[in-house]
């Protein structure tokens, strides 16, 4: 089976057994088989746990769910663990086409981004699995490529590139995590919002938090804001000037241009 010979070799490497596995997939296609196969039972893991979260997740579940005997499962995925391995991989999904002809890396990075958090939110169990370091799965492989290959003409490094795309990596990570908190509350991220600005309300004098004050005198509480947006836009202007450093701008030319 060469889905074993895979696990085989990531054993043998010293990398998760999933990493071979999850390439082996993709070499194969397994979707549209109509047996049980490793692509079908990761399909269905993924299925059940944006139903039930991931702390419902159990390879007995999967089984049933596919109508299958739960050893069986064990013939394609060594593990829970494996599991749970590829179904974030596969969970990723594709990145989005973006057009890089005119050049315009900003609006591509922001469509990547957006496309990026959109994922998470589909499956915000995502955020439960600890990440093991640098991506070696295609499918997350996939969006690192995408993302360098739009910032292929800004004329930064190979280096300042990597750097960038973790620096938009973690930004949308984080901001997953904060939101995918606050919805698991039962409300929405303005009305929690809302909320907190009440409360502070009844705490929070002029004298000893006077900058605190100030945004709840203001409303900022109760104002609906494209948070995501703003941190976005800002992390952009910060890549921005960077490429315009690496194309001999000075700050003088920077203020001539706006």
């Amino acid at each position: 089976m060469k889905a074993g010979r895979a696990m085989n070799g990531g054993e043998s490497t010293g990398l998760p057994s999933s990493i071979g596995v999850l390439w082996d997939l993709r070499e194969r296609g397994q979707r549209g088989r109509t047996g049980l196969s490793t692509a079908r039972i990761v399909a269905a893991a993924i299925e059940f746990a944006d139903e039930n979260g991931l702390g419902a997740l159990s390879m007995a579940r999967v089984a049933e769910r596919l109508e299958f005997a739960t050893m069986s499962l064990y013939r394609h995925v060594s593990s829970k663990d494996e599991l749970q391995s590829l179904m974030v991989d596969m969970a990723y999904g594709s990145p989005p086409e973006i057009g890089s002809g005119d050049g315009d890396w900003r609006a591509g990075l922001e469509q990547w981004a957006r496309a990026f958090l959109t994922v998470f939110r589909e499956h915000p169990w995502m955020l439960q699995i600890p990440v093991g370091g640098p991506p070696l799965e295609p499918g997350q492989l996939s969006w690192l490529e995408r993302g360098l290959r739009t910032l292929g003409r800004t004329g930064l490094t190979p280096d300042e590139k990597l750097s960038a795309m973790l620096l938009m990596v973690g930004f949308v990570r984080n901001n997953a995590q904060l939101s995918t908190g606050l919805a698991s509350q039962g409300k929405s991220e303005a009305e929690l919002m809302a909320n907190y600005g009440r409360a502070m309300d009844k705490f929070v004098d002029a004298e000893s938090f006077p900058a605190v004050r100030e945004l709840i005198d203001a409303g900022t509480f109760e104002a609906t804001t494209d948070d995501f947006g703003f941190g976005l836009q800002r992390v952009l202007d910060g890549i921005e000037v960077l490429i315009r450093e690496r194309a001999g701008e000075t700050p003088l030319d920077r203020g001539r241009a706006s």
